[in-house]
């Protein structure tokens, strides 16, 4: 069974997975773009996949936008987007937060139509293996 170790930014939070991944969407709603502050989320889903807190399960909360399916947990602390169980039977991964690889390609782009504008051409913007000098 694949086992998968996670935390947020400022260690307060760990956790372990035990189990596969069912799908890997890149999401660009307007939702996902205001949560991450970022052109899409990269949210790993599993119906089967067991979450097991670690460390800091108090400090872990969680925001349901009114009148929709979205939903986030995060740390209170630092803010780092966590696994979330909300939606009986599913749970969702940010893929950022895991401190193991993840070994699977994404298996969609999901609300393509919302894709920011200055997402579409990044196949010809600089890429630095760290801060450009």
């Amino acid at each position: 069974m694949t086992e998968h170790l996670g935390s947020c930014l400022c260690g307060a939070v760990s956790f372990t997975i035990k189990g596969e991944f069912d799908s890997f969407y890149l999401c660009h709603c307007h939702y996902c773009q205001k949560d991450t502050g970022s052109a899409y989320a990269a949210n790993l889903f599993s119906q089967t996949a067991k979450l097991s807190w670690q460390s800091g399960a108090d400090t872990v909360t969680c925001f349901t936008l009114a009148g929709t399916r979205h939903s986030k947990s995060f740390c209170k602390l630092c803010g780092s987007a966590l696994p979330n169980t909300q939606f009986a039977g599913l749970l969702v991964v940010p893929a950022g937060c895991l401190d193991t690889e993840v070994t699977v390609l994404p298996t969609a782009q999901i609300f393509s139509s919302s894709k920011a504008s200055w997402d579409l051409a990044l196949a010809s913007v600089a890429q630095f293996e760290g801060l450009p000098e």
